[in-house]
């Protein structure tokens, strides 16, 4: 019998993936188990998921940094994590680790993310009585939210990326996953450096010179410095990582971005109506919990949680419309 291109794939994997790689056909597997695919390996199948997914699409009018920024190039969550996809992948393949697994837990590592960014999370924390994680909710969008509450069904190994790729959290089990995490921040304060100095709140020359000179003047120039010493520092160690002299350069210029960029003081009038733009909103489906959406309903836990889930699913603008009809008048006749 003739073997299916999903085997084919998988006897590629043994041949040419490095002995540490994660291969497809070794996967812890899924919550509720499935037949193999005929074409696709089990992270391949992983990612066409996420990429289908509702949330993915939502990504597109999420605040990365800048709230409903005017022009065109600022980038938003879902550039966001395209781009940690592509420096998660050129590092994956350099190191012979299993790029599938890669881009699907750097596809869906943001998915849980609120509207508003960061703040949504502060936002929602008080109200919940607990901390409103994105990573967190990342993975019960994943498991429970989408379709309609059967959730993706995702292997074991990327649902374990998704929830492990903030520093705050233990490191991930595999080191495809441990290179989306190293990628993630990579990608976003390079990119925000990028995006502070096109807003005109930085100056190119602003950054701290001793980190620029260790890892470049240029948003190329950095990527390039950082990926490729993820990959010269991980090659053969028992851990994904950047050499210290790099690592303390990241550092230092991610430490500038939140002095400067992440909690000016300047940006505390618009953060504070993004918060109370949330919590206005929850507060309101706490109250109406008929106006939550059906399929919102179908997920475990509680009202507060449940609400929490309609909230953090929205997009910025969706949010902000929503706020208006509730909250302002909509010029009827009194």
């Amino acid at each position: 019998m003739s073997s299916t291109p999903r085997e084919r794939t998988e006897e590629i994997e043994r041949a040419v993936l490095s002995p540490r790689a994660t291969l497809a056909e070794a996967s812890k597997g899924r919550e509720r188990e499935e037949e193999p695919d005929a074409l696709r390996t089990a992270f391949q199948r992983d990612r066409d998921r996420i990429v289908h997914a509702k949330a993915f699409r939502r990504l597109k009018h999420k605040t990365q940094v800048f709230i409903a920024p005017e022009g065109d190039h600022f980038r938003v969550r879902l550039t966001h994590t395209l781009e940690v996809s592509q420096i998660a992948r050129t590092a994956a393949r350099a190191l012979r680790l299993n790029e599938d697994l890669v881009e699907a837990v750097a596809l869906g590592h943001d998915l849980g993310h609120t509207p508003f960014g960061h703040l949504g999370e502060q936002a929602l924390t008080p109200l919940l009585g607990r901390p409103f994680r994105h990573n967190e909710q990342s993975l019960r969008v994943v498991d429970h939210l989408e379709r309609d509450g059967a959730g993706l069904n995702l292997t074991w190994e990327v649902r374990d990326g998704i929830l492990n790729h903030p520093w705050s959290m233990p490191d991930p089990a595999t080191p495809e996953a441990q290179v989306v995490r190293f990628a993630d921040r990579i990608a976003y304060v390079n990119h925000d450096v990028d995006d502070a100095i096109r807003a005109g709140l930085i100056a190119p020359d602003d950054p701290p010179a001793g980190a620029m000179d260790v890892l470049g003047r240029t948003h190329g120039d950095r990527i390039a410095t950082l990926v490729g010493d993820l990959v010269e520092t991980s090659e053969g160690a028992v851990q994904v990582g950047l050499s210290p002299p790099v690592h303390r350069a990241l550092d230092e210029l991610r430490d500038f971005m939140f002095e400067r960029v992440y909690l000016r003081d300047e940006a505390r009038p618009e953060q504070e109506k993004a918060i109370g733009v949330v919590r206005a909103l929850f507060r309101h489906y706490l109250d109406h919990p008929d106006q939550v959406p059906e399929e919102y309903h179908q997920a475990p836990g509680d009202l507060p949680t449940r609400v929490a889930d309609h909230i953090a699913g929205m997009t910025d603008r969706y949010a902000l419309r929503t706020y208006e009809q509730v909250f302002l008048p909509q010029g009827w006749l009194l």
